[in-house]
């Protein structure tokens, strides 16, 4: 998927991103933890939410950590950072900027390194994933903690069967972001995490028909109809229940700061 028309489907999301990605009260707090917990976040942490969208998950790991210095919130989408506010909650930066512009220093932090920092489902619109994870790599400090969040190559969303298919197309393996991570000099591992999702039907076919995943922008509006109606057969049921199982890609560099 091209980047511009990746940046045009989120500017069009913005105002209802948040409505879209809660699938529930615990998706959010859960995967925020999640977050906190394997990037071993403490409060003097310098951290950077790299693709932060709207600022969901930073916004709630602020909430937790109570940082002693904003988390930064990055994304190349001033829609969907404009969310945050004029004035961005306490514990928050928003800065302007793609992954990219990061890792090949085009834009400044206000943070000569970072201790810490997440891609959440993010690293799947990156253009040169193995340069962009080693130009961001360079960003940390030494025990720096870097962790790509992303899907793994087949979900078990109920999705109609052309979108499933042209995931599994699309999907990077984490395996292989692993080693990108390894290439830049860190030491990097993957599990796996799982969180039961449940979701009245109605809802998720409205976020469907919104777009809600990048992934669904590359069918029209004809096919994305067509897509509810095959979904709507498939499953009946009032309520949808399925996984949403994530890799977490974690690595650190070696080192301890001082």
């Amino acid at each position: 998927m091209e980047r511009r028309k990746v940046r045009g489907h989120y500017e069009e999301l913005a105002s209802e991103y948040d409505e879209h990605w809660v699938y529930g009260s615990h998706y959010v707090p859960w995967m925020a933890g999640q977050i906190t917990e394997a990037l071993e976040l403490g409060p003097s942490d310098r951290i950077a939410d790299v693709g932060s969208g709207t600022g969901l998950f930073a916004r709630e790991v602020a909430d937790q950590l109570q940082p002693c210095s904003p988390i930064l919130c990055i994304d190349p989408s001033e829609a969907m950072l404009s969310q945050l506010g004029t004035q961005p909650p306490a514990g928050l930066m928003a800065i302007v900027a793609s992954a990219e512009d990061i890792a090949e220093g085009r834009t400044r932090l206000p943070y000569e390194q970072l201790d810490a920092m997440w891609l959440k489902e993010s690293v799947h619109h990156v253009a040169d994933p193995e340069r962009t994870l080693r130009g961001l790599a360079d960003r940390l400090a030494l025990g720096g903690r870097m962790l790509v969040v992303m899907l793994p190559t087949t979900i078990q969303y109920p999705l109609f069967k052309a979108a499933l298919a042209r995931f599994e197309e699309l999907q990077p393996d984490p395996a292989v972001i692993e080693g990108y991570l390894r290439s830049a000099g860190l030491e990097a591992s993957v599990r796996f995490v799982e969180h039961e999702l449940r979701i009245s039907r109605d809802k998720y076919l409205g976020m469907v028909r919104a777009r809600y995943m990048s992934l669904l922008s590359t069918f029209s509006d004809s096919e994305i109809e067509e897509g509810i109606d095959e979904m709507k057969v498939a499953h009946p049921e009032n309520e949808l229940v399925f996984p949403d199982r994530f890799a977490f890609v974690l690595a650190r560099r070696r080192g301890q700061s001082t």
